[in-house]
């Protein structure tokens, strides 16, 4: 499931995207499994999470993106 999170996020790069949307493009039945997988990846040098306009709904939530 982590791989299918880091994929849509690299897929968007660089623009962030919400858990909420990560969630329901992966068809994730609960919105944490997709913050979870989202926190590990920004826990590396190469993804950022921080509260932004996601790119696919507009919300300004916290979002992860990879880094340029």
């Amino acid at each position: 499931m982590s791989d299918a999170v880091r994929k849509l996020i690299e897929r968007l790069a660089p623009d962030p995207v919400c858990d909420d949307c990560i969630a329901d493009r992966l068809a994730l039945p609960d919105r944490q499994e997709a913050g979870i997988a989202a926190s590990e990846l920004a826990a590396t040098s190469q993804f950022e999470r921080r509260r932004d306009a996601c790119v696919l709904c507009g919300n300004t939530k916290p979002t992860t993106r990879r880094l340029p």
